[in-house]
C-alpha cells in the first residue's frame, strides 16, 4: 500500500548522489529539481553524529581543520539515508535526505557559522 502521508511526500527525494574525490564535494540531485555541491568538509563537521550535534543544540562541538577531508565509501541505510565513512576515521553519521538537502540548501551559511566559530574567517 502506497504510503499517502502528505508531509512524506512533499519531502524531496534523491534521484542521484554523486561523490567527486577529486572536487572534494557530493553531487546530490533531487527530484524537486534542486542539485547541490555539498564540500565533504561541511559534511563532516555538520554530521549528524551525536559525537558533532551533541544531545542539544548547546553542545554541538566544532572540528576544526577539516577542508582537506574525504569521503572513503558510503553505506545505504534502508531508502532513508547514508551513512559517511570519512578518512579522518569519523564514520558514526547517518545522513537522512532531508538533512542532506538541509546541508545543500543552506550551506553558505553553514560554512560561515563554522569558519567563525573555528576562528577561519
Amino acid at each position: 500500500m502506497p504510503n499517502t502521508d502528505a508531509e512524506t511526500v512533499a519531502r524531496p527525494w534523491p534521484v542521484e548522489l554523486v561523490f567527486q574525490a577529486s572536487a572534494k564535494s557530493l553531487r546530490a540531485r533531487f527530484d524537486d529539481g534542486m542539485t547541490f555541491e555539498i564540500p565533504y568538509e561541511l559534511l563532516r563537521v555538520e554530521s549528524p553524529s551525536a559525537e558533532v550535534q551533541g544531545h542539544s543544540a548547546a553542545g554541538k562541538k566544532w572540528v576544526a581543520g577539516k577542508g582537506d577531508v574525504g569521503v572513503l565509501r558510503a553505506e545505504p541505510v534502508g531508502r532513508y539515508a547514508v551513512r559517511l565513512i570519512f578518512d579522518d576515521g569519523h564514520d558514526s553519521g547517518i545522513f537522512t535526505w532531508d538533512w542532506l538537502y538541509r546541508l545543500g540548501r543552506d550551506q553558505d551559511r553553514l560554512l560561515a557559522d563554522y569558519r567563525r566559530a573555528v576562528g577561519e574567517t
